[in-house]
């Protein structure tokens, strides 16, 4: 056997061990732990968050308040001192 049969064989029982192992270990390696890190950290950014709850009531809150000043600002035969106390009231 020559130089260049054996360099031949040896790559080919590398090539061969190489995919054997991808069959047998399900892929394995650094690509395998990159996808199951990056799903469990998009598990973890799915879990709700307390502050979510608070911050949607602040946005209801402001576009009650909005929605009054709209109602200020186009109607003019409201009177500003009965709005503003209703405003006052909501806090």
């Amino acid at each position: 056997m020559g130089f260049g049969e054996t360099l031949v064989a040896i790559i080919a029982i590398a090539s061969i061990a190489g995919v054997l192992k991808a069959i047998f270990t399900g892929g394995g390696g650094r690509k395998h732990e990159r996808i199951m890190r990056s799903m469990a950290m998009m598990q973890q950014s799915q879990q709700p968050d307390p502050e979510i709850g608070r911050l949607r009531e602040d946005v209801r809150g402001l576009k009650e308040r909005v929605a009054v000043l709209e109602r200020l600002i186009t109607d003019q035969s409201s009177s500003l001192d009965r709005e503003f106390e209703k405003l006052k009231q909501m806090d």
